[in-house]
């Protein structure tokens, strides 16, 4: 049975099935959090956002290395795994799925080329990082349980898709603009200097996980502001080291997995398996920002 009822905040209509009833959650309209009430259009009760603390939390450490790995025995949280197991499987066999189509007409002929598999790559990522964003959210405000997986459905699923792959673009390009701009110029007066290069370019992946930490929380794109980048950074160094320690190395064991590519079976087996476990890895780097937040979020200046 369905629970319909609106918003306590912007009185959006909202809908969860019965089994949810009690449990935390937000809207996606304004992010309010409630507590989804036990019958249809009874009023959500509001849930008031944590006192603002001026120490941190303690335990960060211990929930990032010892409780993460608890993400991936929690019954409640097969839903979630098996959501990030899809998008996986679908982006290692579609990653070269492109198509050329030659069509011979009586004076002319025409190539046109379909890139299907980076139109896949890149919905795989935006569903995979919608989830990590709202699985960052969740961490944040004290929920150890994945989200929820809502789709919404087609045209909503199509939206998700097309907003996190926004989302991921604006800030790539924000956190990785001196890497970028260095390199175009670089390009441009044919001079190869990766000295140059590797210093912009880890510096940007240093800055990454403050960036998806404000878009994921903030869940807005002009909060991608130097001061609310850099201040945490400097107040939590050493926790926020871990987490982008964490990050960087989820981001280089990725780029070294291979997509399906005409293996054999055995090949095939191997790098699907070595796509899931970093996979694993990702949604551990990832959760730790969301502690990040929790256990720091008196650091962040907004």
């Amino acid at each position: 049975m369905t629970i319909e009822f609106n918003c306590p905040n912007c009185n959006a209509v909202i809908a969860f099935t019965d089994k949810y009833a009690g449990k935390k959650a937000h809207c996606t309209s304004c992010q309010q959090k409630f507590i989804i009430p036990s019958k249809s259009f009874e009023k959500a009760k509001k849930i008031k956002p944590p006192r603002e603390i001026g120490e941190p939390i303690p335990g960060f450490y211990h929930a990032v290395f010892i409780d993460s790995w608890k993400m991936f025995v929690h019954p409640k949280n097969a839903a979630g795994l098996l959501f990030i197991l899809i998008f996986v499987v679908f982006k290692f066999f579609a990653a070269y799925l492109d198509i050329s189509l030659h069509i011979q007409g009586q004076w002319l002929a025409f190539d046109f080329y379909i890139p299907l598999g980076w139109a896949s790559r890149g919905a795989a990522w935006g569903g995979l990082f919608w989830f990590y964003s709202e699985m960052i959210y969740w961490t944040g405000f004290d929920q150890d349980e994945f989200p929820t997986v809502t789709i919404g459905g087609l045209y909503g699923f199509i939206w998700i898709i097309v907003k996190s792959v926004y989302v991921i673009f604006v800030l790539l390009l924000v956190v990785g603009w001196p890497y970028f701009l260095t390199y175009l110029i670089l390009k441009y007066l044919h001079v190869d200097l990766p000295i140059v290069l590797y210093p912009l370019m880890f510096g940007g992946l240093f800055l990454l996980p403050i960036g998806i930490l404000t878009v994921a929380v903030g869940k807005d794109l002009t909060m991608l502001r130097p001061d609310y980048l850099l201040v945490p950074i400097r107040r939590a160094f050493m926790p926020y080291m871990v987490t982008a320690a964490l990050l960087g190395g989820a981001v280089i064991s990725q780029i070294f997995t291979s997509p399906y590519k005409n293996q054999s079976p055995k090949e095939v087996a191997i790098d699907l398996s070595l796509n899931v476990l970093v996979q694993a890895f990702v949604l551990i780097a990832m959760r730790s920002i969301g502690l990040f937040y929790r256990h720091y979020s008196c650091h962040l200046p907004w």
